[in-house]
Protein backbone atom coordinates (compact mmCIF):
# COMPACT_ATOMS: atom_id res chain seq x y z
CA UNK A 1 0.00 0.00 0.00
CA UNK A 2 2.76 2.54 0.71
CA UNK A 3 6.03 1.75 -0.61
CA UNK A 4 8.58 4.49 -1.43
CA UNK A 5 8.23 5.69 -5.02
CA UNK A 6 10.94 8.44 -6.50
CA UNK A 7 12.79 11.10 -4.10
CA UNK A 8 11.14 8.92 -1.17
CA UNK A 9 7.61 9.45 -1.76
CA UNK A 10 4.68 7.13 -0.23
CA UNK A 11 0.89 6.77 -1.29
CA UNK A 12 -1.71 5.71 1.76
CA UNK A 13 -5.06 6.29 1.06
CA UNK A 14 -7.18 3.46 0.80
CA UNK A 15 -10.60 3.08 -0.81
CA UNK A 16 -13.34 5.21 -0.35
CA UNK A 17 -15.97 4.17 2.80
CA UNK A 18 -19.70 5.44 1.66
CA UNK A 19 -21.34 6.26 4.44
CA UNK A 20 -25.28 7.64 3.66
CA UNK A 21 -25.40 9.02 6.89
CA UNK A 22 -22.67 11.40 5.56
CA UNK A 23 -23.77 15.29 5.34
CA UNK A 24 -23.73 16.23 2.00
CA UNK A 25 -22.20 19.95 2.76
CA UNK A 26 -21.96 21.61 -0.50
CA UNK A 27 -25.90 21.87 -1.03
CA UNK A 28 -25.71 24.18 2.06
CA UNK A 29 -22.60 25.86 1.44
CA UNK A 30 -24.91 26.82 -2.29
CA UNK A 31 -27.52 28.08 -0.03
CA UNK A 32 -25.15 30.74 2.30
CA UNK A 33 -22.25 31.24 0.46
CA UNK A 34 -23.37 31.59 -3.43
CA UNK A 35 -20.80 33.86 -4.26
CA UNK A 36 -17.53 33.18 -4.20
CA UNK A 37 -14.18 34.94 -5.01
CA UNK A 38 -12.20 33.70 -8.24
CA UNK A 39 -9.27 33.13 -6.33
CA UNK A 40 -8.25 32.65 -2.54
CA UNK A 41 -5.14 31.01 -1.16
CA UNK A 42 -4.53 30.28 2.21
CA UNK A 43 -1.17 28.47 1.81
CA UNK A 44 1.66 31.39 0.60
CA UNK A 45 4.20 31.07 3.04
CA UNK A 46 2.75 27.82 5.31
CA UNK A 47 6.06 25.95 6.19
CA UNK A 48 4.90 22.59 4.97
CA UNK A 49 6.95 19.33 5.74
CA UNK A 50 6.73 15.79 4.95
CA UNK A 51 5.33 14.72 8.28
CA UNK A 52 7.01 11.02 7.66
CA UNK A 53 5.10 10.54 4.30
CA UNK A 54 8.88 10.21 1.99
CA UNK A 55 8.67 6.94 4.92
CA UNK A 56 5.03 5.72 5.59
CA UNK A 57 1.64 5.39 4.05
CA UNK A 58 1.03 8.51 6.76
CA UNK A 59 -0.79 10.42 4.16
CA UNK A 60 -4.06 11.23 5.62
CA UNK A 61 -2.48 12.41 8.99
CA UNK A 62 -0.09 14.71 7.16
CA UNK A 63 -2.71 16.08 5.66
CA UNK A 64 -4.29 16.82 8.82
CA UNK A 65 -1.01 18.55 9.77
CA UNK A 66 -1.29 20.57 7.02
CA UNK A 67 -4.90 22.18 7.72
CA UNK A 68 -3.51 22.87 10.87
CA UNK A 69 -0.74 24.87 9.80
CA UNK A 70 -3.01 26.34 7.08
CA UNK A 71 -6.08 27.31 9.51
CA UNK A 72 -3.63 28.70 12.21
CA UNK A 73 -1.50 30.53 10.29
CA UNK A 74 -4.31 32.11 8.95
CA UNK A 75 -6.41 33.08 11.95
CA UNK A 76 -4.31 33.06 14.59
CA UNK A 77 -0.84 31.78 15.19
CA UNK A 78 1.01 29.18 13.83
CA UNK A 79 0.80 25.65 15.33
CA UNK A 80 3.23 22.86 13.26
CA UNK A 81 2.61 19.28 14.13
CA UNK A 82 5.90 17.83 14.80
CA UNK A 83 6.50 14.16 12.49
CA UNK A 84 6.57 11.88 15.50
CA UNK A 85 2.57 13.57 16.60
CA UNK A 86 1.44 12.87 13.22
CA UNK A 87 3.01 9.33 13.18
CA UNK A 88 1.19 8.89 16.67
CA UNK A 89 -2.09 9.73 15.21
CA UNK A 90 -1.93 7.47 11.84
CA UNK A 91 -0.35 4.51 14.98
CA UNK A 92 -3.96 5.52 17.17
CA UNK A 93 -6.51 5.21 14.57
CA UNK A 94 -5.01 1.95 11.77
CA UNK A 95 -2.31 0.30 14.21
CA UNK A 96 0.61 1.32 12.65
CA UNK A 97 4.18 0.90 14.85
CA UNK A 98 6.38 3.51 14.35
CA UNK A 99 8.85 1.76 15.71
CA UNK A 100 9.20 -1.21 13.50
CA UNK A 101 6.97 0.32 9.91
CA UNK A 102 4.37 -2.54 10.66
CA UNK A 103 0.61 -2.65 9.99
CA UNK A 104 1.73 0.62 7.47
CA UNK A 105 -1.59 -0.28 5.53
CA UNK A 106 -3.26 3.33 4.90
CA UNK A 107 -5.96 4.89 6.13
CA UNK A 108 -9.83 5.04 4.93
CA UNK A 109 -10.20 9.32 5.28
CA UNK A 110 -13.77 8.79 6.82
CA UNK A 111 -12.70 6.57 9.81
CA UNK A 112 -9.99 9.47 10.22
CA UNK A 113 -12.88 12.30 10.06
CA UNK A 114 -14.95 10.66 12.72
CA UNK A 115 -12.34 9.70 14.83
CA UNK A 116 -10.99 13.65 14.34
CA UNK A 117 -14.69 14.61 15.37
CA UNK A 118 -14.90 12.13 17.97
CA UNK A 119 -12.18 11.34 19.94
CA UNK A 120 -9.86 14.39 18.59
CA UNK A 121 -6.45 14.17 17.09
CA UNK A 122 -2.94 14.66 19.10
CA UNK A 123 -1.73 18.52 18.68
CA UNK A 124 0.90 20.39 20.86
CA UNK A 125 -0.24 21.68 23.91
CA UNK A 126 -2.22 20.09 26.41
CA UNK A 127 -5.57 19.93 24.27
CA UNK A 128 -6.35 17.65 21.87
CA UNK A 129 -7.31 18.87 18.41
CA UNK A 130 -11.26 17.82 17.70
CA UNK A 131 -13.34 18.83 14.33
CA UNK A 132 -16.12 20.82 15.27
CA UNK A 133 -18.24 19.34 11.88
CA UNK A 134 -17.44 17.56 8.27
CA UNK A 135 -19.95 16.71 5.25
CA UNK A 136 -19.01 15.72 1.91
CA UNK A 137 -18.74 17.53 -1.42
CA UNK A 138 -18.39 15.74 -4.94
CA UNK A 139 -15.55 16.30 -6.01
CA UNK A 140 -16.53 17.00 -9.54
CA UNK A 141 -18.27 20.38 -7.69
CA UNK A 142 -15.64 22.46 -8.40
CA UNK A 143 -17.56 25.72 -7.29
CA UNK A 144 -18.68 23.56 -3.86
CA UNK A 145 -14.76 23.16 -3.47
CA UNK A 146 -13.87 26.62 -4.17
CA UNK A 147 -16.55 27.97 -1.33
CA UNK A 148 -15.27 25.21 1.40
CA UNK A 149 -11.48 26.31 0.80
CA UNK A 150 -12.35 29.81 0.46
CA UNK A 151 -14.34 30.04 3.84
CA UNK A 152 -13.80 27.21 5.64
CA UNK A 153 -10.04 27.48 4.77
CA UNK A 154 -9.62 23.97 3.56
CA UNK A 155 -10.48 20.70 1.99
CA UNK A 156 -9.24 16.84 2.52
CA UNK A 157 -9.48 15.17 -0.17
CA UNK A 158 -8.62 12.22 -1.96
CA UNK A 159 -7.49 10.79 -5.19
CA UNK A 160 -5.52 8.31 -7.33
CA UNK A 161 -2.33 9.32 -8.33
CA UNK A 162 -1.38 8.06 -11.67
CA UNK A 163 2.81 6.78 -12.07
CA UNK A 164 3.39 9.85 -14.32
CA UNK A 165 3.03 12.16 -10.95
CA UNK A 166 5.25 10.31 -9.30
CA UNK A 167 8.07 11.03 -11.62
CA UNK A 168 7.57 14.56 -11.15
CA UNK A 169 10.17 16.59 -9.06
CA UNK A 170 8.50 18.07 -5.85
CA UNK A 171 6.37 20.91 -6.27
CA UNK A 172 6.00 20.42 -9.83
CA UNK A 173 2.46 20.80 -11.43
CA UNK A 174 0.20 17.75 -11.12
CA UNK A 175 -1.20 18.05 -15.16
CA UNK A 176 -2.84 15.06 -16.61
CA UNK A 177 -2.42 16.11 -19.89
CA UNK A 178 1.60 16.83 -19.62
CA UNK A 179 2.24 13.09 -18.32
CA UNK A 180 2.63 9.95 -20.63
CA UNK A 181 2.00 7.09 -17.60
CA UNK A 182 -1.14 7.15 -16.45
CA UNK A 183 -0.98 3.54 -14.74
CA UNK A 184 -2.42 3.94 -11.42
CA UNK A 185 -0.17 4.17 -8.93
CA UNK A 186 -2.50 4.26 -5.37
CA UNK A 187 -5.02 6.67 -3.67
CA UNK A 188 -3.19 9.76 -1.61
CA UNK A 189 -4.92 12.17 0.87
CA UNK A 190 -3.73 15.77 -0.22
CA UNK A 191 -5.08 18.83 1.52
CA UNK A 192 -6.77 21.42 -0.68
CA UNK A 193 -5.22 24.65 1.01
CA UNK A 194 -5.83 27.54 -2.02
CA UNK A 195 -7.58 28.23 -5.86
CA UNK A 196 -7.34 30.28 -8.61
CA UNK A 197 -9.80 30.09 -12.13
CA UNK A 198 -7.56 27.54 -13.51
CA UNK A 199 -6.68 24.80 -10.55
CA UNK A 200 -6.38 24.08 -7.09
CA UNK A 201 -3.12 24.61 -4.97
CA UNK A 202 -2.51 21.63 -2.30
CA UNK A 203 0.17 20.41 -0.38
CA UNK A 204 1.63 16.91 -0.61
CA UNK A 205 4.78 15.43 0.67
CA UNK A 206 5.69 18.68 2.45
CA UNK A 207 5.44 20.98 -0.71
CA UNK A 208 2.76 22.93 -1.99
CA UNK A 209 1.56 22.10 -5.19
CA UNK A 210 -0.74 23.58 -8.36
CA UNK A 211 -3.16 20.71 -10.35
CA UNK A 212 -5.51 22.16 -13.44
CA UNK A 213 -9.59 21.72 -12.40
CA UNK A 214 -9.49 19.15 -15.10
CA UNK A 215 -6.78 16.50 -13.26
CA UNK A 216 -8.45 17.39 -10.18
CA UNK A 217 -11.87 16.20 -11.33
CA UNK A 218 -10.42 13.31 -13.02
CA UNK A 219 -8.30 11.52 -9.88
CA UNK A 220 -10.28 12.76 -7.25
CA UNK A 221 -12.49 10.13 -5.74
CA UNK A 222 -13.70 11.91 -2.44
CA UNK A 223 -13.57 15.33 -0.93
CA UNK A 224 -14.53 16.73 2.87
CA UNK A 225 -15.19 20.47 3.49
CA UNK A 226 -14.22 20.94 7.34
CA UNK A 227 -15.37 23.00 10.30
CA UNK A 228 -12.44 23.80 12.98
CA UNK A 229 -14.22 25.97 15.80
CA UNK A 230 -10.45 25.16 17.20
CA UNK A 231 -8.06 26.13 14.24
CA UNK A 232 -9.99 28.74 12.25
CA UNK A 233 -11.78 30.67 14.52
CA UNK A 234 -9.38 34.01 15.11
CA UNK A 235 -9.93 36.07 18.34
CA UNK A 236 -13.21 37.86 16.92
CA UNK A 237 -14.75 34.20 16.96
CA UNK A 238 -15.39 34.31 13.14
CA UNK A 239 -13.11 33.15 10.16
CA UNK A 240 -10.61 35.54 9.18
CA UNK A 241 -12.97 35.35 5.93
CA UNK A 242 -16.02 37.25 8.53
CA UNK A 243 -18.40 34.52 7.49
CA UNK A 244 -19.97 33.63 11.17
CA UNK A 245 -18.83 30.23 12.15
CA UNK A 246 -21.27 29.48 14.66
CA UNK A 247 -24.24 29.98 11.95
CA UNK A 248 -22.76 27.80 9.73
CA UNK A 249 -22.31 24.75 11.97
CA UNK A 250 -25.98 25.62 13.18
CA UNK A 251 -27.59 24.80 9.47
CA UNK A 252 -25.10 22.00 9.09
CA UNK A 253 -26.37 20.32 11.95
CA UNK A 254 -29.77 21.03 11.38
CA UNK A 255 -29.67 19.72 8.51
Amino acid sequence: MSAPFVGGRCLGKRAPKHDPRTYRLGRVLAVRLPAVSAERDWSQNVPYQMWGNDRFGCCAFAAHAALVATWTKAAQSLVMLSTETVLDNYAALTGFDPATGANDDGTILLDELNAWRRDGLLRPGQTRDYLTAYGSIAPTDVVGIRRAIAYLGGVLAGVQVPQGFLDLGLGETWDWDTISNHTPAGGHAIALVGYNPDGVFFNTWGTRTFMPWSTFTRIADEAYGLLSRENWLGIPGTAPTGEDFDALLAEVRAA
